[in-house]
């Protein structure tokens, strides 16, 4: 078969089995997908993986098949990897006897394929967060790194935050990337792909809600590139922890709600600060933000519950999940809106979700975990879409702060603010 991409020596001689036949196929799916994409050569990684895939859904009967070919022909991933959450925390995210049925025969196949995923180089039990570039978790790319990820929050976190370089891949493709430790080579892997061709001008009067600034860049600009000019004067220049959980949320939102894989921000963002407007194309195009452009995309989102003024019966904080400072500045909003409410514990079911080893840092902070404990708080690790994923779960009448939540499940958004109240006063009324 013919290929068009140029092959080392060493690429065509597993393309023709030298290495077996797993890893000829390993290298087979790489060049069809850098073909697709017209990319001209293979580039070696430099970081760990981190994979998309982390639930035993019953119906990926051809992925738990893969990985019994690769884990029978003794082929691991070149170092250590992360993958997504969790589906499932019983203990912390209450489901009752149906829900427990349903989820038992989705995700039937959790036990295995975490088996599956131990033999191929998980890093480890608590390897399992959409944030895995967190400092308790440890996979961290440097600037420049060439990356095999899935999971786009954390591609686009990568791309943008660190200024690491790694496509939009999808499930297995990233994996087949960190067995053979080489990558194709086209867009967010080259200068010219990662130039911006939208400008966007922050206008607003205030700091816009991360969530929804995120979701209005995806919407307008969805698979482009842009380069986002005014945020700095809300955020600061400085990518302290407070902006990297502002850009976390926002670029999660820009992922979701559209397909960004990289955005670069004025005089904050790594490449941005380093290459100023050299990072802009001549003809790129230019939206504007201001406060009536947030409302009016707020405002876009449809409800899909099945009555609107439903009471809610659960809310979850994190997705992506909360960082280390986050939880601390959730613990205290929560405590201010209760003596705000002269209230001592949340009435709705509020669940923060977290990497389990942040959740593991924050419960050695005693005096913050034992109060958030105290207000009726549940701190999980799973991921909140999966749960969603249930129909019955899906039912609930659900509400977030996530955008991405709110993007691929039937939970209602809502700002921090909104969030914090509706979880203290128990319903979404004003």
């Amino acid at each position: 078969m013919d290929y068009k991409m140029k092959l080392t020596e060493d690429e065509l001689a597993i393309l023709n089995g030298e290495k077996g036949e797993v890893m000829a196929k390993v290298m087979k799916s790489l060049v069809m997908y850098g073909d697709v994409f017209n990319a001209k050569r293979m580039v070696e990684i430099s970081a760990p993986s981190h994979f998309v895939t982390s639930f035993g859904i019953s119906i990926m009967k051809a992925v738990f098949d893969i990985m019994d070919e690769i884990n029978n022909a003794g082929i691991t991933t070149i170092e250590k990897f992360t993958v997504d959450p969790r589906p499932l925390d019983y203990d912390n995210v209450k489901c009752n006897p149906l829900e427990k049925l349903v989820f038992g025969i989705m995700y039937g196949k959790q036990e295995d394929y975490e088996e599956q995923l131990k033999k191929t180089g998980l890093k480890d039990s608590n390897a399992f967060s959409c944030t895995c570039y967190m400092e308790e978790v440890g996979n961290i790319p440097k600037k420049g790194d060439i990356l095999s990820w899935a999971e786009s929050s954390a591609v686009v976190y990568a791309n943008s935050v660190i200024g690491a370089r790694c496509n939009r891949n999808s499930a297995l493709i990233e994996m087949f990337g960190a067995i053979l430790g080489k990558v194709p080579e086209f867009d967010l892997l080259t200068d010219e792909g990662r130039k911006a061709t939208w400008v966007v001008e922050v206008k607003t009067s205030k700091k816009p809600e991360a969530q929804v600034l995120g979701s209005a860049i995806g919407m307008k600009v969805m698979s482009d590139v842009p380069y986002i000019k005014g945020l700095d004067k809300f955020i600061g220049k400085e990518l302290n922890e407070q902006a990297k959980d502002y850009l976390k949320d926002m670029g999660a939102a820009t992922a979701s709600n559209g397909a960004v894989g990289l955005y670069h921000v004025d005089n904050l963002t790594p490449e941005a600060v380093e290459s100023k407007y050299t990072l802009i194309h001549e003809n790129a195009k230019v939206y504007v933000i201001d406060d009536a452009e947030l409302e009016r995309v707020k405002n876009s989102y449809p409800i899909i519950w099945k009555k609107p003024d439903a009471k809610p019966s659960r809310c979850f904080i994190g997705c992506p999940h909360l960082s280390y400072n986050q939880l601390i500045e959730w613990t205290d909003r929560i405590g201010r809106e209760l003596d705000k409410q002269k209230k001592t514990k949340v009435a709705l079911e509020t669940i923060f979700t977290s990497a389990p080893d942040v959740v593991a840092h924050f419960k050695e902070n005693k005096e913050y975990h034992e109060r958030l404990l105290s207000y009726g708080v549940r701190i999980s690790s799973i991921c909140p879409l999966m749960y969603m994923n249930n129909p019955i779960c899906a039912k609930r009448a659900v509400v977030t702060n996530s955008n991405k939540l709110r993007t691929y499940t039937t939970a209602r958004y809502y700002t921090d603010e909104e969030i914090t109240s509706i979880a203290v006063r128990g319903d979404i009324s004003k």
